[in-house]
């Protein structure tokens, strides 16, 4: 008896690109400002106290508050929070003194600096929780 087989669908027929990385903040404004101030992003959209998306070169946040589409319940009822361990990779340079110059701005470290074999890099969140990590490669 023959096999019921999906067709084979080629994932760039739908997959058109990375669109952004969606983070969970409790405070819209205040993320755009961490991010913006802190670390260099520019505002490309913002629609407070909901939503907002900030920008590196060609990578996008996305700021979902609590009142935003991509912030709501799941069907089973588990809320979207902010927090967990995947996180922005933020190449950098000097990483010793981009460390020094945001622990005097204030913000949160979530490890010391780690040195492997492909550079060093540093853990920091934002306002929310978000873990964001700083890395320098070795050169």
């Amino acid at each position: 008896m023959p096999q019921d087989v999906a067709p084979r669908v080629d994932p760039h027929t739908f997959v058109k690109g990375v669109h952004g990385i969606r983070y969970q903040v409790k405070d819209v404004a205040r993320s755009v400002a961490f991010y913006t101030q802190h670390l260099g992003f520019t505002v490309e959209h913002q629609q407070p106290p909901a939503f907002a998306s900030v920008s590196l070169t060609n990578v996008h946040i996305l700021l979902s508050g609590p009142g935003a589409s991509g912030s709501r319940p799941l069907p089973n009822g588990q809320r979207q929070e902010p927090g967990g361990w995947n996180r922005v990779v933020l190449r950098v340079s000097d990483l010793p003194g981009f460390i020094a110059a945001l622990k005097a701005a204030g913000l949160r470290f979530r490890n010391d600096m780690e040195t492997g074999p492909g550079g060093r890099q540093i853990q920091i969140e934002d306002p929310d929780g978000n873990p964001i990590e700083l890395f320098e490669p070795a050169r």
